[in-house]
């Protein structure tokens, strides 16, 4: 909200305080001023001229030259304007000026003739261009006629104005007009409101002949009043509104427009002014839209409307996107001569549906959508039925026809000073309780140290004791509520478990040499059923699709990670970065229902992609690319860091290569998986071997154990077995080793594979496979029998589940 403190000063006296403390006072009352600005950069000697004389330029055919008496003296000047003309009074810049941008005015030669200073633009007076208006765009600005010769440009232009831009919050919707921020600077500075004057002459025609007004939908639309002016003549509003506009961002239009606009900034309240004689009808019909219906708006758009839209029909047509804009077909033009001004309540959800499904806001929307004053609708059309009566030379018909089931009714809060200062830990006294409500201008009654507020409707983000005990408490000053420090014993923060484990494995995992990414939750819904884990395709789970997504490629809600960290792999491959590793710890969204009707589960996972190169060295020659074996280690590391051990599983999930492919288990539970991409999904992402895993992470952060993880180094000797197995060719490896590790008991302390062999020398559709068993106790040294014992129950177990033969 842009403020002018020059327009300001009509209805709250600031005149002694300056912008910058005003600004400080404002934001230590709850409303943060964001910016001040003046309106132009300070130009001196530059006032009215009247144009004497204009011919055009002995030697130049743009250029004309012109006679411009300023009161005290005619000036000779020379300007490339092309609407400049004799009988004007323009900006005359004379000698020794100077204007914004440090421009200097001298006596000057243009084409052989002199020049005695400059004709300005308002461009050139430091108005932005946006709000100069579209018939002055490309020329000079020319006062109007009553304009005195010599006046001081600045005080004329409000170019001496400062503005304040307020940072409103959506709960402050009654700062969104210069009324609403004087009764705000008024409660600071313990000040009075000035009210627009609203009564006005009326001619003998009646409003209730000329037009009448039906609403089908009181809860959409609970008050529509409709004002008829009659014989207005189009033309620029006055000069004073024009500034005040200019200073609010507002480029003006014309004397019609510009009066609803310059309301609307006033109060607060939208107004819309009709052609009277293009509403065909004579007749107001507020309805909602139909489905397909279409509309041509203001700004040359046709609208297809979608049916839940409030539209202001003639009885057959739209002329109106209610509470938006207005309609192409019932605009107010140059032969304007009938005026139906429209003050309408409207409901704010509507207004905000119908802004949103067409991507068009505005100033009036902007405020519908936050809520207006239901007691300031009509005042406001009574104040613009004024100024069209004034500035446009129009006759105001008699009455108001109105539609109105509008509650007016004034909330009620009732505090007690103890409660008060109970909250803010203050001592105030309950006489400037009062005070604070006075300076509010709310209405109360006091008993004793009980109140009973009557909250005016123009604040309607006030209804409970809280929201009286923010307005008293800012009012009062924040800096004026004590403080103190922290009672009791302070302890230093620390991380959580969680938050611990996470930041473990982030270091682990890129102390393996993976970078960590953060890629978008939505994707496509294509994009949902690749590559999800096995543990989350067993739960039944369905894909969330979003309401209003934003485009088809972000529709939906994840179900796995790796597809969008595969397409970062592609990404960053396709700009020759050949050896990347990524991992991400995000999350995961699902649903049992088909048809979302609660909140999905999130669930928290780990995932990672690598492809290229693993190890490279050069000097020695010697070079690893990624393979299942990288990734599966980085994952048991991952476990590791957790203190917990994997089981692995191989198996064919879709979308993965079915011979390098393995699940992820802990305690029987698969968890996620682990493996290479199919090929056919490598070609569409154009990848080479690429390898991927995806944990529950949530899960077995859940399994971690803290407990301390010291232990004494072993004071005795341990023992090796080394077992070479013959099996069948389909036979695990992994299966075999933890059955090693269940027989062979506690003595056992680890098993490792040191050898897989097939060929020569070895029977078709066999194996071997060859492990170390680490055998040791910690308290005391192992006897041989024990050793023996142990080793012939894991070679019977092994036998009995496995088919295993020893290898001779």
């Amino acid at each position: 909200m842009y403020v002018s403190l020059n327009w300001l000063k009509q209805y709250v006296d600031i005149d002694n305080i300056t912008p910058e403390e005003l600004a400080e006072r404002i934001t230590r009352s709850g409303i943060e001023v964001e910016s001040i600005e003046r309106v132009a950069p300070e130009s001196t000697n530059v006032v009215v001229g009247y144009v004497e004389s204009c011919e055009q330029h002995p030697n130049a055919d743009k250029l004309n030259l012109c006679q411009i008496n300023v009161g005290t003296e005619t000036y000779q000047i020379i300007c490339g304007a092309p609407n400049i003309a004799q009988g004007q009074k323009i900006a005359a810049a004379l000698p020794g000026a100077r204007l914004p941008g440090g421009v200097k005015i001298k006596k000057a030669k243009l084409r052989g003739v002199e020049s005695h200073g400059m004709v300005c633009s308002l461009q050139e007076l430091g108005i932005d261009e946006k709000f100069v208006p579209k018939d002055v765009t490309d020329g000079i600005f020319v006062f109007p006629e009553d304009t005195k010769v010599g006046t001081p440009v600045a005080e004329l232009l409000n170019l001496d104005d400062v503005i304040l831009e307020l940072g409103l919050t959506p709960n402050r919707a009654d700062a969104m007009s210069m009324l609403g921020v004087a009764y705000e600077v008024a409660a600071i500075l313990n000040k009075q409101v000035k009210q627009p004057e609203e009564t006005y002459q009326t001619s003998d025609s009646k409003a209730a002949d000329l037009v009448s007004v039906k609403v089908e939908d009181a809860e959409l639309n609970p008050y529509y009043g409709a004002f008829v002016i009659e014989d207005v003549t189009i033309a620029p509003s006055p000069l004073w509104m024009r500034n005040y506009l200019m200073a609010a961002g507002i480029r003006p239009i014309n004397n019609v427009v510009d009066i609803t606009n310059y309301v609307l900034l006033v109060y607060g309240q939208p107004l819309h002014a009709f052609d009277y004689d293009k509403v065909a009808t004579k007749e107001i019909v507020v309805r909602s839209a139909k489905e397909g219906e279409k509309i041509q708006t203001l700004d040359d758009q046709e609208r297809t409307l979608k049916g839940d839209e409030i539209v202001i029909t003639n009885g057959n047509e739209p002329i109106a996107l209610a509470g938006v804009m207005g309609g192409a077909n019932s605009e107010v033009s140059d032969d304007t001569k009938n005026v139906l001004l429209e003050a309408a309540f409207f409901d704010a959800r509507a207004i905000r549906r119908s802004s949103k499904h067409h991507n068009l806001r505005s100033e009036a929307s902007a405020r519908y959508e936050k809520g207006i004053d239901p007691n300031r609708v009509q005042r406001a059309g009574a104040y613009a039925a004024r100024l069209l009566a004034e500035y446009a030379g129009g006759k105001v018909a008699q009455g108001v026809v109105a539609f109105d089931e509008l509650n007016r009714e004034e909330k009620q809060v009732k505090i007690d000073t103890a409660s008060v200062n109970n909250r803010l830990g203050t001592t105030i006294s309950d006489e400037e309780i009062a005070s604070i409500l006075t300076k509010l201008q709310f209405g109360f009654e006091q008993d004793n140290s009980q109140f009973t507020i009557s909250v005016p409707t123009r604040r309607g983000d006030i209804s409970l004791f809280e929201d009286m005990l923010e307005e008293i408490a800012r009012i009062y000053g924040y800096d004026n509520i004590p403080y103190t420090l922290p009672e009791g014993e302070a302890f230093a923060g620390k991380l959580t478990t969680k938050q611990h484990l996470k930041r473990q494995l982030k270091q682990y995992l890129q102390g393996a040499g993976l970078m960590e990414t953060i890629t978008y939750s939505l994707t496509s819904k294509e994009r949902t059923e690749m590559l999800v884990s096995p543990d989350v395709l067993e739960q039944e789970v369905f894909p969330v699709k979003l309401k209003m997504p934003m485009s088809e490629e972000h529709s939906h809600l994840r179900l796995s990670i790796i597809p969008e960290l595969v397409d970062t792999l592609s990404y960053n491959v396709a700009r020759k970065q050949e050896n990347l590793g990524y991992f991400e710890f995000g999350r995961v969204f699902l649903s049992k229902e088909e048809q979302i009707t609660e909140q999905p589960t999130e669930t928290a996972r780990l995932a990672g992609a690598l492809t290229g190169s693993w190890m490279e060295q050069p000097w020695q020659q010697e070079k690893k690319s990624v393979d299942f074996y990288v990734a599966k280690g980085i994952v048991e590391g991952i476990f590791g860091q957790l203190d917990l051990e994997p089981v692995f599983q191989q198996a064919q999930v879709d979308g993965y290569h079915p011979g390098r492919t393995a699940t992820v288990s802990l305690h029987g539970k698969v968890l996620g998986v682990v493996g290479q991409l199919h090929p056919t999904v490598q070609k569409a992402f154009d990848l080479k071997e690429t390898y991927v895993f995806d944990l529950d992470i949530a899960y077995l952060m859940d399994q971690y154990e803290e407990v301390p993880s010291f232990r004494t180094i072993p004071r005795h000797p341990s023992v090796t077995r080394d077992i070479a197995l013959v099996v069948d060719e389909a036979a695990h490896a992994g299966d075999i080793q933890r059955t090693i590790q269940e027989a062979g008991g506690e003595l056992v302390q680890q098993v490792q594979i040191f050898d897989v062999y097939q060929g020569e020398h070895m029977e078709a559709g066999k194996k071997s496979i060859a492990y170390t068993v680490l055998y040791q106790d910690p308290t005391r040294t192992l006897t041989d029998e024990e050793v023996e014992a142990s080793y012939n129950n894991i070679i019977e177990n092994v036998k009995a589940k496995h088919d295993a033969e020893l290898r001779s």
